[in-house]
């Protein structure tokens, strides 16, 4: 039986996450990883879906984005992984997936909840003992949020502007964030399992930011 289409309400921030196939690793070296992000941009155009903050991790990706049509995601998720296996299989010399087949997604609640997914995905690295800070970190979106780096993969949300008056006090208050650890209780809900497909129901309603 065919599986049912996605449909996400547009405007509406979800907490994207792809992993590896078996959790394997998706990337091999550092060209893989670049590879990776130039397909999601060209997918985020393509398809009319914003980028707020992601990480490229070894075996999984993490992704906070808003979708600009109800099949934005779905659509830009199936070409990406699509795209991007297609040419590591031609540069590595491989055939199968390294990609899991349906990606997971959770509806972003208030404002709160979007500023500690941001937080989360670009702590990321450093929970996992890879980095001691997120700006050392190359594949995410951190420098572009904390300290203006030109990222073509991200757009900023209203709630990310809203934080100063100006870019520049958006990224300081945003990086003054980082100077206190997301709470077990905060963690703990950020992990909790994601939604796998379809429109939140009614006890599950989206932010949209405005």
């Amino acid at each position: 039986m065919a599986r049912p289409p996605r449909i996400y309400l547009p405007d509406a921030p979800v907490h994207v996450i792809q992993r590896g196939n078996d959790r394997t690793s998706m990337f091999a070296d550092p060209s893989d990883f670049e590879c990776f992000r130039t397909c999601a941009i060209i997918a985020a155009r393509r398809f009319d879906l914003a980028v707020h903050a992601y990480v490229l991790m070894t075996n999984h990706v993490h992704m906070l984005a808003t979708p600009g049509r109800p099949d934005s995601l779905s659509r830009a998720m199936h070409w990406l992984g699509s795209v991007y296996v297609q040419d590591i299989n031609i540069r590595h010399g491989r055939s199968g997936s390294r990609v899991e087949g349906r990606y997971k997604c959770r509806f972003i609640q208030d404002d709160a909840h979007f500023l500690a997914c941001m937080r989360y995905i670009e702590s990321n690295p450093v929970r996992a003992a890879m980095v001691s800070a997120p700006e050392i970190y190359r594949w995410s979106s951190y420098n572009a949020n904390a300290f203006g780096q030109l990222d073509s993969l991200v757009s900023p949300h209203p709630i990310f502007s809203r934080l100063g008056a100006a870019p520049d006090d958006c990224r300081t208050a945003y990086r003054n964030l980082f100077a206190t650890a997301l709470s077990p209780t905060e963690l703990e809900a950020l992990r909790m399992p994601v939604r796998s497909r379809g429109r939140p129901p009614k006890s599950d309603r989206p932010c949209n930011g405005v």
